[in-house]
């Protein structure tokens, strides 16, 4: 199959999408942008093509006569085993750099003490990540770093507290280790991955392993070859591409929008660090736009600040804001001082809830107020950008753009974080299509 691949580097996470030669997207993929982002692309891209696989092992199981109706549910235990062992390989990466650390001259004193907490604390992750994968729990995100990370600070702080070595000396261990492990590459290749997950599968099913392991190999085998690939978003000058393969985000993110909602002319992109208010006719070609500029205010990483001053996970933000009774007028985004403006705020005995609510609409007001110097707001209008994930943000979106220009159809589609990647492979097919054609 021929493959155009688009990746989005954004300063927040990195993302890759694939699309066939017709146009289909048949792949996604999300990572971390790390401060290396020649590695956070590499996994972005990785994780794409282990998507498009996951698609083909789709079509393929529906056509296998054994399966029948039973291949949808098989794919989806296929899939969380497969996850499940690229979990465990991290994961035993993890305790093999964490070791080595625990061997060295800083833990001398106190060596077998946190050697074997670690022993402790990582065993009961396993059980964590079991837990997960096999539908009984849920996940807080669907990286490693913060999956792994929120599964060892719980049993780490539970040893402390039952008088094993300290706190901090345990989460120091993890924090130094980390990031080797993040930029590591799994040794084991899909195909093996993929056995080792069908064995996982087998061992709680019916199915005989034999009847489709030919057909998960044959798959897994079969050749993707990337034939172009564009590249955009916040880091696209770190991308291993020539320069006529780097596309401005504003572009991508304009026919992105275009191609997920062709009745778009308005879209509102909140990513990580900077916010987008583009204007785009009906090919989806930007007509003009607008950036944030000089920091992050009104912008994802303001909200990242507020849920690590809270000690919560940023995905708890929106259901908490939803909770709020009144609504409180912030008078800054600033994100420097979003901790203090917090603290104050519940010291002067306002309600979390509340308070939450109202910094999330602080940011809205503050992206319509580029919005405004783009254009405006014309229907269709569609938001995209890691923040559209939130419901908190969405409503009061929603709320001020109908306070200032009435009734409007608001699209935002499951996948709109993939926005600027979808506008960056279409751009790779097209100018794969017309160099063909030029020949």
């Amino acid at each position: 199959m021929d493959c155009f691949v688009g990746i989005d580097l954004g300063s927040t996470t990195t993302k890759a999408v694939i699309v066939d030669a017709d146009g289909r997207i048949v792949g996604r993929g999300i990572t971390n942008s790390r401060s290396n982002y020649d590695i956070a692309a590499r996994v972005a891209r990785f994780e794409a093509f282990t998507n498009a696989r996951f698609d083909m092992l789709g079509q393929a199981l529906r056509a296998e006569p054994g399966l029948g109706q039973s291949s949808a549910a098989f794919l989806g235990a296929l899939t969380s085993g497969y996850r499940h062992e690229c979990f465990l390989g991290q994961l035993q990466r993890l305790e093999d750099h964490c070791r080595r650390d625990v061997d060295g001259a800083r833990y001398q004193d106190d060596r077998r003490a946190v050697g074997h907490a670690l022993e402790v604390i990582l065993q009961s992750v396993r059980q964590d990540a079991a837990k997960i994968y096999s539908g009984g729990a849920a996940a807080r995100s669907d990286f490693f770093r913060d999956m792994a990370g929120a599964s060892y600070t719980e049993h780490a702080a539970q040893l402390a507290r039952a008088g094993g070595p300290a706190f901090d000396r345990l989460i120091g261990l993890f924090d130094r280790n980390i990031i080797p492990v993040e930029n590591e590459q799994e040794t084991r290749t899909f195909s093996q991955l993929l056995m080792a997950a069908l064995d996982r599968v087998v061992q709680s099913s019916a199915l005989q392993r034999d009847a489709v392991a030919g057909v998960l190999l044959r798959v897994a085998e079969a050749e993707m070859r990337e034939v172009s690939a564009v590249g955009t978003g916040y880091g696209r000058v770190r991308l291993p591409f020539p320069k006529e393969n780097i596309r401005s985000e504003i572009l991508c993110h304009g026919l992105g929008a275009h191609l997920m909602f062709p009745g778009t002319r308005t879209v509102l992109d909140i990513g990580g660090q900077d916010t987008k208010a583009i204007q785009i006719d009906q090919a989806g070609v930007v007509t003009s736009f607008q950036m944030n500029d000089r920091c992050a205010a009104g912008c994802g990483r303001y909200l990242g600040y507020i849920a690590d001053e809270m000690n919560i996970g940023l995905h708890e933000l929106g259901p908490l804001a939803l909770g709020a009774r009144r609504r409180i007028k912030i008078n800054s985004t600033c994100t420097v001082f979003a901790g203090a403006e917090f603290r104050d705020r519940l010291a002067a005995g306002q309600a979390r809830e509340d308070i939450v609510a109202g910094l999330h609409r602080a940011i809205i007001l503050r992206a319509m107020s580029l919005l405004a110097r783009s254009g405006g707001i014309r229907n269709e209008f569609t938001f995209t950008g890691g923040v559209g994930r939130n419901m908190a943000a969405v409503k009061a979106l929603g709320e001020v753009a109908q306070e200032n220009y009435g009734q409007l159809q608001m699209n935002i589609a499951p996948d709109s974080i993939y926005t600027g990647a979808i506008g960056a492979a279409t751009f790779a097919l097209r100018g794969a299509t017309n160099s063909v054609a030029s020949n």
